[in-house]
């Protein structure tokens, strides 16, 4: 089973270190975009959603904190969700589907890493932290 859930962490992850990654090097590009939504501060809500995306991801990924790091994407995709894809105050019915679908994708994605959260929080022998902690 330790190799089930090896392949389910590299494959979830994927999405959030590139995307992480994304937020980090194109964050100019990337907050034009956050700021048309309204957000304020829209280079620092790119960078800190790039980076709890990617330390999250590298969390669950390497074991390392993965309750913790699960968490991190959590928190960002129902933020993401809610504030970045609200199809409901559109008018344009193309552009409103386009975010349903993004919405849900978010919601689903914050869905798989609260699975991981318990996961990780149930079975402490599948995270390397419970190898180093003394207690």
């Amino acid at each position: 089973m330790d190799i089930v859930f090896l392949i389910a962490r590299i494959a979830f992850v994927i999405l959030f270190v590139t995307s992480g990654l994304g937020h980090l090097l194109k964050a100019d590009m990337m907050a034009g975009f956050t700021k048309s939504k309204g957000v304020p501060f829209p280079k620092l809500a790119t960078i800190v959603s790039g980076l709890a995306m990617l330390i999250g991801s590298l969390s669950i990924l390497l074991g390392v904190w993965g309750d913790i790091g699960s968490l991190f994407i959590v928190v960002t995709m129902l933020g993401t969700a809610f504030v970045m894809h609200n199809f409901w105050t559109l008018k344009d019915p193309m552009a409103k589907q386009g975010d349903q679908t993004q919405f849900l994708k978010d919601l689903s994605l914050s869905a798989g890493a609260l699975g991981f959260f318990m996961i990780f929080l149930t079975d402490p022998s599948l995270t390397l932290t419970s190898s180093l902690l003394p207690f």
